[in-house]
């Protein structure tokens, strides 16, 4: 028992002979696996251009659709099926009747078009920030996705069919709104069935609406599929219903398993990289069905209740536009998994912003208020690296005394490190505390469109994107160089010494691709360090010949 206790609680920690700077590199060189490996398969790929004959989205008889069928009255039990898994867009009706657009509503920043099925058929973004790439107007639907915001299914399956032929009328066909809301009455005749849906219209992206029928008939209604202007593998996108006890359900586009149902949910938005279609109901809730395109993307449906009104959003995701309809709005910017840290993150970005009105400089700023936070654990880092650099000589003989022997060469490192009172590990803890503030970033740079359009200095004229010349990046990598030179080290491999001066390399090429806010993030963060690794430098130096 002695001879047990003595060899798990007396014997010394045991640290095998891979040295600190090691643990770095193989801690460098996994995230830049991790990092590269993400950026070569999920490179965001240009979305093609849709032709305009193709843009033209109507129903008829023989259309393959998504259809609403007979569903329990329990909204938990809801099935969503699809009549036909072969195609979720429908075929161009003959004559364009039915997609042909009856009324128009035009506000400072937007243009909203209703086709004769009374559906949002189209939504344009005047705003120059929002604008594509030739200068044009923004739409936010693109590909022929169905169904469309305000798009109705009945469950009757005749009587759903009669819906998608029979087309509305309009109580008026064309709106301008000049700082206040307006109405729209859309009417339908399905026999004996009259159909009323009223849309009242705010200049700030949100609806109000109300469906009125003749008769009780079940019914279900979608904000639509989601916009499809910037689709990629770096940000989420598909749908998120928020709900009754406040729970975030993320759907990603392919994950959709056409089962999902939400009682009193408070929001269900479908979204991609920065603009969102949505419904939401804070008081009484919206019972929610999920179902699924033949991609596995999922489509959304609310159980329509006669009479009943409810709100509608339509537009970018822009903070300051969703918190002023209303707060809990915000929350359908979605930042993936590290959203925890993205969000507070995200809205310091804001704050800060309030007082530097230039995104560039906010993020600048930003970044010095992250190293002013992990300043202690930092300054503790580069004190432990010093004493590190100092111990290189000593470790050195020892790994050549005890070179057959790692128990003892770990032993005596041990005690040459608690007698100096140096920690090995100490220089890692302030880069694996950077890793997550540095994914938060990375997530806010790609989802937060206030970026989108945000000017900084002479050439970068879009910050979500990258620098066109090339400039940060190679910034970057001379900045990153530079912080090595000053960093004190005690490299007890050549070879290692050799792979760490190539990493400013790789590290350059690597950031060329990522959007030009986040490079400025990384190369501000350098230059940030590389000041105070010199002024910890003179401390250290100064204390020495102090002793």
């Amino acid at each position: 028992m002695e001879d047990y206790k003595k060899y798990f609680f007396e014997r010394p920690l045991v640290i095998d002979n891979m040295s600190t700077q090691m643990r770095v590199l193989i801690a460098t060189v996994l995230s830049l696996i991790v990092f590269i490996g993400y950026d070569y398969l999920f490179m965001p790929k240009p979305t093609p251009k849709v032709n305009d004959a193709n843009r033209t989205v109507s129903l008829q008889q023989k259309e393959s659709v998504s259809t609403i069928e007979s569903a329990p009255a329990a909204p938990t039990a809801m099935d969503v099926k699809e009549e036909s898994k072969k195609d979720t867009s429908a075929p161009v009706e003959s004559g364009g009747t039915l997609s042909s657009v009856i009324a128009t509503v035009d506000t400072a920043n937007m243009k909203m078009e209703f086709d004769a099925l009374g559906r949002i058929s189209q939504v344009y973004l005047k705003d120059r920030q929002y604008r594509d790439e030739e200068g044009e107007e923004l739409k936010l639907f693109n590909s022929p996705k169905i169904p469309k915001p305000l798009e109705i299914r009945f469950t009757d399956a005749a009587l759903n069919e009669l819906a998608f032929k029979t087309p509305y009328s309009v109580s008026t066909s064309s709106v301008t709104l000049n700082g206040e809301a307006k109405t729209l009455v859309f009417t339908q005749k399905l026999g004996d069935l009259i159909v009323e849906k009223i849309v009242k219209i705010y200049p700030d992206h949100h609806y109000e609406f109300t469906v009125n029928l003749s008769e009780s008939k079940p019914f279900y209604i979608s904000p639509g599929y989601r916009p499809d202007i910037r689709i990629d593998a770096y940000t989420v996108h598909g749908a998120m219903v928020e709900e009754a006890d406040g729970t975030l359900t993320i759907i990603e586009d392919g994950d959709a398993k056409g089962t999902e149902a939400f009682r009193k949910a408070r929001i269900a938005v479908a979204f991609d990289r920065y603009y969102a279609t949505a419904f939401y109901d804070f008081d009484k809730g919206l019972d929610v069905v999920v179902n699924k395109d033949a991609e596995e993307n999922p489509v959304l449906f609310v159980n329509g209740e006669s009479g009943r009104v409810v709100n509608g959003y339509i537009g970018p995701k822009e903070y300051k536009i969703l918190n002023a309809i209303h707060p809990e709005l915000t929350k359908i910017i979605e930042f993936g998994w590290f959203t925890f840290i993205a969000a507070p993150v995200f809205k310091i970005l804001m704050w800060i912003h309030n007082y530097v009105p230039n995104w560039g400089w906010a993020i600048v700023v930003l970044t010095l208020l992250v190293r002013i936070v992990l300043y202690p654990l930092t300054y503790k880092g580069m004190v432990s690296m010093y004493k590190l650099k100092e111990l290189a000589p000593k470790i050195k003989e020892i790994q050549a005394k005890y070179k057959g022997d790692p128990q003892k060469m770990n032993a005596h490192m041990m005690e040459l490190y608690k007698k100096h009172k140096a920690n090995p590990l100490g220089g890692c803890l302030p880069m694996l505390l950077q890793i997550p503030v540095f994914f938060a970033i990375y997530r806010v740079l790609l989802n937060a469109i206030e970026l989108k359009g945000a000017e900084w200095i002479l050439w970068i004229d879009d910050l979500s994107v990258m620098d066109p010349y090339y400039v940060l990046p190679v910034l970057m990598g001379a900045s990153m160089w530079a912080h090595q030179m000053v960093t004190p080290s005690n490299f007890t491999d050549p070879m290692q010494e050799k792979i760490f001066k190539w990493l400013p390399v790789i590290f350059t090429f690597f950031f060329v691709t990522f959007p030009a806010g986040l490079v400025l993030y990384w190369l501000t963060n350098n230059i940030f360090s590389i000041a105070q690794q010199l002024l910890v430098n003179k401390m250290l130096e100064k204390n020495k010949k102090a002793e």
